[in-house]
């Protein structure tokens, strides 16, 4: 192995969880032996054709502190919010919600049969902005720019990748891409120092330049120094990227809040018990 090139540390399974309504899920990140990525939070996969497994969707629920970011592959889910925001999310599109101080919010899936594949992502905020108004952006799929990267189709939701700047503006620094490779192409990419990043093959299977492979289902968190270089195998491969600055800040998290301290915890919760997130207009509860 070159000194000079990043390589996969760790090749972790999802594990089996649920969310909401009892959606049926694989968990990424924030469970055992990958508690957080700062600065990501949190990474859960839902993929199945089996409608039981999804159309309870996630009711009305709460959220301050950070961004959640849904990226759908197959499958329609409608967001409605307290703020009386409503977007429909279809396939290749993504959501980036800024929680902010605040938001209540549903994502119901609209279909009741067929395969629902997406991911939601969870990004934290630094202390100065966990305060900040919520807001959306709801990113259709023609929004999303592509580029051709050698082998590599990449789509670049947020950051920038060979000179393209993805869809989002976000308030953490990251890179988030969508990426396709030909068979037996390769696929290179740098981050700044100490930047956190990781992978997640969606399809095929990859391989680092120490030889560690990572397959469908598999997250490989990254570690070194230099560019990044991974190879597909003879069917080609699919995966998304993910980079971003570390906020390095201390964490005080429980349920749906995410902030800095034990008092500001306690304050979230007393904020919704006491209705100070402002609830859904009665025609946008599911």
């Amino acid at each position: 192995m070159s000194a000079q090139h990043r390589h996969f540390a760790r090749i972790l399974e999802g594990m089996d969880a649920s969310d909401g309504a009892g959606v049926r899920l694989k968990r990424y990140i924030a469970r055992p032996g990958l508690e957080a990525l700062d600065p990501f939070l949190l990474l859960d996969e839902f993929r199945t054709d089996r409608a039981d497994d999804y159309i309870a969707g996630f009711p009305p629920h709460p959220h301050r502190g950070f961004e959640t970011v849904t990226y759908m592959i197959h499958g329609r889910m409608r967001h409605r919010d307290s703020t009386g925001m409503e977007g429909l999310l279809t396939p290749g599109s993504v959501q980036w919600m800024t929680a902010g101080r605040g938001i209540i919010h549903s994502e119901m899936p609209e279909m009741e049969s067929g395969l629902m594949w997406g991911y939601q992502l969870w990004v934290n905020l630094p202390a100065s902005l966990k305060m900040s108004a919520p807001r959306y952006q709801d990113i259709g799929p023609e929004r999303i720019p592509e580029m051709t990267d050698g082998a590599a189709r990449v789509r670049v939701i947020a950051g920038a990748h060979g000179g393209t700047r993805g869809a989002a503006e976000t308030l953490t620094e990251v890179a988030y891409l969508d990426v396709e490779l030909a068979a037996e192409g390769r696929f290179t990419r740098a981050e700044l120092h100490g930047h956190a990043s990781f992978l997640l093959v969606l399809d095929g299977e990859l391989q680092d330049v120490v030889g560690t492979r990572a397959r469908r289902g598999q997250l490989a968190v990254i570690t070194g120094e230099g560019p990044l270089a991974v190879e597909a195998d003879g069917e080609g491969a699919r995966f998304l990227y993910l980079a971003g600055a570390p906020l390095k800040e201390p964490i005080a998290w429980r349920g749906p809040f995410v902030m800095n301290t034990a008092t500001e915890l306690r304050q979230a919760f007393d904020d919704y018990q006491n209705g100070r997130f402002t609830a859904p207009a009665p025609g946008n509860q599911d």
